[in-house]
């Protein structure tokens, strides 16, 4: 038996067949055109089924359900979406009546950072693991929660916002609208607010050979690898943004392991080394109980789509 996965972001849809132990047989993406109709996008999404059906041969008889990782707010039962600004007409859509009028099989929904999280659980760096945080970094600061190996939702699905902790009072503006949010200094987007701070304070600084509009999130950590000193300010003070956030969230949920996922995680140990070793002093416990072990995400841009597949389970 096969499952389809879809991952329903703002921009693209991704669709894919995935065999019970989280393997892609194969996928494709389109474009969402988040400004039409739900009835235009699941057309397409039905469409990319029927393609990869015809492509690999496999028989439609032979599928056992179809999952959807969404951004927004869901009545994950119901497999109703309540509120999703992504979309043009992102209020009350019924994902499973609609995807139901293209294949009579069970319909499963997941906010879509869930669906990462339970694919890292399930089949990625947390494997055989059933107390699992996941965080990644990026635009924002997301990421989702597994206990007992489920995915825990709370109500609305709207438990996860990991990146709208407060840890600076009234410290800098989140886009959430509160202040000193997570999410508003261990972010990629705020690594390249802090570096282009830096940046000015410190005009000498060999982060200053590149342009400020080509400035990303690997700007500092090169210029740190290179002995820069403004940018070893940079990246430790980053660095211990990160281990803040994680020591909360470790206090409070007690997982067996963080998996951390994002882009800016390509920088290795240089990155995830010390903010790991300021977490463990940080936690409830230090040095009394056992470390949590932090892991980087295997499964990369497809663990949306996985984890999709697999909410049968």
């Amino acid at each position: 038996m096969y499952y389809i996965g879809i991952d329903l972001g703002g921009t693209n849809i991704a669709v894919g067949i995935v065999t019970e132990d989280g393997k892609i047989v194969k996928k494709i993406s389109v474009p969402t055109g988040a400004h039409r109709p739900f009835e235009e996008i699941f057309q397409d999404m039905a469409d990319c089924i029927r393609k990869l059906l015809s492509e690999t041969g496999i028989a439609e008889s032979q599928l056992k359900s179809i999952g959807i990782g969404t951004p927004g707010c869901l009545d994950t039962k119901q497999g109703m979406l309540i509120f999703a600004g992504n979309f043009k007409y992102g209020k009350l859509v019924n994902y499973r009546e609609l995807m139901q009028k293209h294949f009579d099989l069970p319909v499963y929904i997941c906010n879509d950072a869930n669906a990462a999280a339970l694919a890292e659980a399930k089949v990625g760096a947390a494997k055989g693991i059933d107390n699992v945080m996941m965080v990644t970094l990026g635009t924002g600061v997301g990421g989702g929660i597994v206990i007992d190996g489920k995915i825990y939702e709370g109500h609305l699905t709207a438990a996860g916002e990991l990146g709208h902790i407060v840890i600076v009072h009234e410290g800098e503006y989140c886009t959430c609208g509160r202040n000193g949010c997570w999410e508003a200094y261990a972010s990629v987007t705020a690594l390249i607010r802090q570096t282009k701070e830096a940046m000015a304070k410190n005009p000498d600084s060999i982060m200053n050979e590149t342009p400020l509009e080509k400035v990303n999130g690997r700007t500092s950590f090169d210029a740190a690898k290179r002995g820069d000193k403004a940018a070893l300010e940079v990246v430790a003070k980053y660095q211990e943004y990160i281990a803040d956030g994680l020591a909360n969230l470790v206090n409070v949920l007690c997982p067996e392991i963080i998996v951390v996922g994002g882009g800016i995680c390509k920088e290795g140990d240089y990155l995830l080394g010390p903010v790991n070793e300021m977490m463990q002093k940080r936690v409830f416990g230090a040095g009394l109980l056992p470390e949590r072990k932090m892991v980087v995400a295997q499964l990369g841009n497809d663990a949306g789509l996985i984890g999709a597949a697999l909410l049968h389970a």
